[in-house]
């Protein structure tokens, strides 16, 4: 670091422009694909309808989105969605970087609005903390800067800022949390029971107890540990050598490699892949993209090879969020710590968090249709999901980053105490055989035609052994069997 401008941090800045670019083209390609069944005009949850609520009340009660002053309709959904696949696309490949500090800012904050737009009406199918967090990285990054100059020092220190709240929150959580996290038990059933399970998750299910209590012990101590020495280089203003800069860019590369696990073991749609590229801001590398200095001083319209007006701009953001961040701050002290929380609607400086208490038990909840009686002995055929288990011979796929909301909220069924609005509205769906929906899935085992009637079955699943995974060739055991939602129609 050099003053006010983070000249080792370009590769760093690089990495967070076009990582973060990468994560909202993503995003924008999920909402495309999935928001019009979910949350469309006829959706399972009406975005239309619930803008309808808000604009009836005499204060907005929703966050912003543009579609408080444009009626939402459909069409207007699928455009907001490719404007922001073209930005972001054009920012992954670093085309406005090319242009002054402004051109990049305004394409971050573009996508920022946008996705916010999204966010503030997905309602249950948005509830989730790694939209917060794009939107907050997404904010941070318009200030990162252009190619022609080094980014400010206190953008990147924000970044280190959000991923600390990141990773020492997710781990304080933990701490407060489950016994589990106490006793080293969590990563024992874990592996098993999380949201999505991949490939993988099944063989790290299977290592032995002992492997499960060092995942547990290296968790602690990379998120309540780790984080503190993210800043480091902060020291290397003031004590001149490279040991500053090493240390912060080794806490980096111990987040990373945590992350890296977590990908190879599970489906957290991008919340990983974003705390990578988060993490990337603690690495720097001298020499790559520092620009040339003036031989004896910076002229007065530069500052550190900064222009004085980006410099002014960039610490004028960076007092923003000394301000906004004593909620989240004070939230990380906190004996009733709060989780993935906004503390002002512009979902800046949020409180993150994840798993403070682990399932120990796989409860799955499966649809069925009939088309020739509703008895225990009609033709029940199972409704395939893309990412959740159901077929027990079925090998989990890879689906993060990407996110698949239909099936992460069939995951939280189970945890509920009733069937939420959404499923019921889903089950129905399925007895018309809308074709949206049904692209929601992996297969329709009525090929287009309408079920005369449909049921919801719960079984308890749980990773084959190798034993049983060698007589059976299953890879998930189920059991405890009991109809949940007993036989419905369609009205005649």
């Amino acid at each position: 670091m050099d003053g006010f401008a983070a000249v080792d941090f370009e590769f760093a800045r690089q990495v967070l422009q076009r990582g973060i670019g990468i994560l909202y083209l993503i995003a924008f390609v999920s909402t495309l694909n999935q928001f019009r069944p979910l949350l469309g005009e006829r959706g399972l949850l009406p975005a239309p309808e619930l803008l309808a609520w808000a604009k009836a009340r005499s204060r907005w009660p929703l966050r912003p989105t543009l579609f408080r002053y444009a009626r939402y309709t459909d069409g207007r959904l699928v455009a907001l969605c490719i404007a922001g696949i073209v930005v972001a696309a054009a920012l992954a490949v670093g085309v406005p970087q090319l242009g002054p500090p402004w051109v990049p800012m305004l394409c971050f904050l573009v996508l920022w609005l946008a996705y916010m737009s999204v966010v503030s009406i997905g309602q249950t199918f948005y509830g989730f903390g790694w939209e917060m967090l794009l939107l907050e990285a997404g904010f941070l990054a318009a200030f990162l800067g252009s190619d022609d100059q080094p980014p400010a020092t206190a953008v990147i220190v924000l970044f280190w800022w959000l991923l600390f709240r990141l990773e020492f929150g997710a781990g304080m959580i933990k701490i407060r949390g489950g016994r589990e996290w106490r006793d080293l038990t969590a990563l024992t059933f874990h592996h098993e029971t999380q949201p999505m399970p991949g490939p993988l998750s099944r063989q790290a299910h299977l290592l032995p107890r002992w492997f499960h209590k060092g995942e547990v012990i290296g968790n602690h101590f990379a998120q309540l540990v780790v984080p503190w020495f993210l800043f480091a280089p902060i020291v290397g203003l003031f004590v001149p050598g490279p040991v500053p800069a090493i240390v912060g860019a080794v806490a980096a590369g111990l987040v990373i490699a945590t992350q890296l696990w977590l990908v190879l073991t599970g489906n957290f749609a991008w919340l990983n892949w974003a705390t990578i590229v988060i993490a990337f801001s603690a690495v720097g590398v001298p020499g790559i993209g520092a620009p040339s200095r003036p031989a004896v001083s910076d002229p007065p319209w530069l500052v550190d090879s900064i222009p004085l007006p980006w410099l002014v701009v960039t610490s004028a953001v960076a007092v923003l969020y000394l301000v906004i961040s004593w909620p989240a701050a004070r939230n990380l002290a906190a004996h009733r710590q709060l989780m993935n929380a906004s503390f002002n609607r512009w979902q800046l400086a949020n409180a993150y968090g994840a798993f403070g208490t682990v399932t120990k038990r796989r409860i799955e909840y499966v649809v069925e249709g009939s088309s020739g009686g509703a008895g225990d002995d009609a033709d029940w055929r199972e409704y395939e999901f893309k990412g959740k288990p159901g077929d027990v011979r079925r090998v989990p796929r890879q689906w993060a980053p990407y996110h698949l909301r239909l099936d992460w909220l069939m995951w939280f069924l189970p945890l509920g105490r009733s069937l939420d609005d959404w499923f019921t509205a889903f089950l129905g769906k399925l007895l018309e055989a809308d074709a949206a929906t049904l692209a929601l899935l992996a297969r329709d085992p009525f090929p287009g035609e309408r079920p005369e009637w449909v049921r919801v079955v719960s079984y308890r699943y749980r990773f084959a052994t190798r034993e049983e995974f060698r007589s059976t060739r299953q890879r998930w055991m189920r059991e405890d069997r009991r109809v949940l939602v007993r036989p419905v129609r369609l009205p005649r």
